[in-house]
């Protein structure tokens, strides 16, 4: 599993392989662009939004890129943005997609007619845990508790998270699995991202939530939120993880960029060179310290075989749980 510590290494090692590129060449005959389109698949205030502005934030903050411009479009994990981002980016080298697991997921379990293999792998950044939450009026203290309501009437139990298919339906599925329920009876919310499925909690109108840590950090520090538990090896935070409380459960979402399909290497070459830039700067670094993100960068063509074994892998386990076919 990813953990901070673990990967520091990794990364460093990883971003001064991809200096070479996708090509083994050192490719940095396209021009640099001056500014860059970011296209977040989903609503503001999410993971995904979350990493996309941490990038502006280091690019901007370090001097790498001067300007970012946004754009958004919501809705199930990327199966809707990502065909926008396709048709209208085509060739376009200064446009960059944020994704990960999340899209991986919700592309099999909506049977997407396309892919992640169809974009231009530029990066992995990050690797987060999961949290499960619960208002902090609700009367469940502990993960424990969770289980026992959960088991007790599945169909009673409301988990509220990003879109069908993606990393918060997984780790549902995999919780259900392996107290014994059925995944198959897991009321899953879907929403369109971390944003409305906070608010959904904050609102008191699902039993529980999941998302990444650093998406509920806030409102757990605040006190509005309960956390049961973290989906890692070791507890962070101070809260509890999923195996201490007797669920056989781990799982690490993980996040990266890419580029537009049909840029070609060259043009390729140059994102990864910026993007290298920007994780080796300081901002970057304060910015995973900041949002307990694990730094997991892996570039180019070794990204693109990272990318092609999590879609099977999750394929394989979206099937197992009843949410694909």
């Amino acid at each position: 599993m990813i953990s901070r510590r673990s990967v520091v290494g990794t990364g460093l090692a990883a971003a001064a392989a991809a200096r070479l590129g996708p090509l083994g060449v050192r490719s940095a005959s396209a021009q640099t662009p001056a500014s860059l389109q970011m296209f977040i698949p989903a609503a503001p205030g999410g993971g995904w939004d979350q990493t996309g502005r941490a990038i502006e934030l280091a690019m901007r903050g370090d001097g790498i890129v001067k300007e970012l411009k946004f754009e958004y479009a919501p809705g199930a994990g990327g199966a809707v943005g990502l065909p926008r981002f396709l048709a209208a980016k085509k060739g376009q080298g200064d446009a960059l997609l944020v994704a990960g697991m999340v899209m991986v997921g919700a592309l099999v379990a909506n049977k997407s007619p396309v892919s992640m293999r169809d974009i231009t792998p530029i990066a992995r950044l990050t690797g987060e845990y999961e949290v499960i939450v619960v208002n902090e009026a609700s009367p469940l203290k502990s993960m424990q508790d969770l289980v026992a309501m959960f088991k007790a009437d599945p169909g009673k139990v409301s988990w509220a998270g990003g879109s069908a298919g993606g990393t918060d339906h997984i780790l549902a599925g995999m919780i259900a699995k392996a107290v014994g329920v059925d995944a198959k009876r897991v009321s899953y919310v879907a929403y369109a991202g971390g944003g409305p499925a906070q608010a959904a909690l904050l609102g008191n109108q699902v039993t529980c939530g999941i998302s990444g840590l650093g998406e509920f950090s806030e409102q757990i520090k605040a006190g509005k939120l309960r956390a049961l538990a973290v989906s890692s090896g070791e507890p962070q935070e101070g809260i509890p993880t999923l195996k201490a409380q007797g669920v056989d459960v781990e799982l690490a979402n993980w996040r990266g960029v890419f580029g537009a399909p049909g840029i070609g290497a060259q043009k390729q070459a140059v994102l990864i060179a910026l993007v290298e830039k920007m994780v080796q700067g300081p901002t970057w670094q304060a910015e995973l310290k900041k949002r307990d993100w694990a730094g997991i960068f892996l570039a180019g063509a070794e990204y693109a075989k990272f990318v092609d074994a999590e879609i099977e892998r999750i394929t394989g386990i979206l099937k197992d749980l009843g949410l694909a076919t």
